[in-house]
């Protein structure tokens, strides 16, 4: 679990801890808790750092490698924290083979993160995702509820000055 550390330092509160005690001391007798109580969790803080898997791991007197085994497994799951701005790539088979590749690494160059990562000022963070059904206008990236199509490599410095700028 080296990994497990993002490049931006956890920064939970201690209300948000009270509301995690919370939603565990409601689910703990529960069988199958662990599922809704990460749901929350994730809910609470926005993703599911180390810091919050060892809170519900002693709580639940569970080891810890259980409670990171069940956040990896599910991709509905993040070990790091998403960014004002979340880019998607799609990687669906239209969009791949008109560019998205080369759209998603020029992103990943320009932002110096890897999908899955936020920058550290907590602006962008990246991903790639499948068919977004938008084939028409591949290759396709999206921007929090914001889609742009037709895309290539050069254009990806004019979006992100869009939100650069707000």
């Amino acid at each position: 679990m080296s990994n497990t550390k993002s490049k931006i330092p956890f920064q939970g509160t201690p209300e948000q801890e009270a509301q995690l005690l919370q939603v565990i001391s409601e689910h703990r007798e529960q069988k199958g808790a662990l599922m809704p109580i990460l749901q929350k969790a994730q809910d609470i803080y926005g993703y599911l750092p180390i810091e919050v898997q060892e809170i519900i791991a002693k709580q639940l007197d569970m080891p810890l490698e259980e409670v990171y085994g069940v956040v990896t497994f599910y991709s509905q799951f993040s070990l790091n924290p998403k960014g004002q701005y979340k880019i998607s790539v799609c990687l669906g088979t239209a969009c791949y083979v008109k560019g998205a590749g080369d759209i998603y690494d020029r992103l990943s160059k320009t932002l110096g993160i890897k999908g899955g990562e936020c920058t550290p000022d907590g602006k962008f963070s990246l991903e790639a995702c499948r068919c977004i059904g938008a084939c028409g206008l591949a290759p396709v990236i999206t921007v929090n509820d914001d889609v742009y199509g037709r895309l290539s490599a050069d254009d990806v410095d004019d979006v992100l000055a869009k939100y650069s700028e707000k």
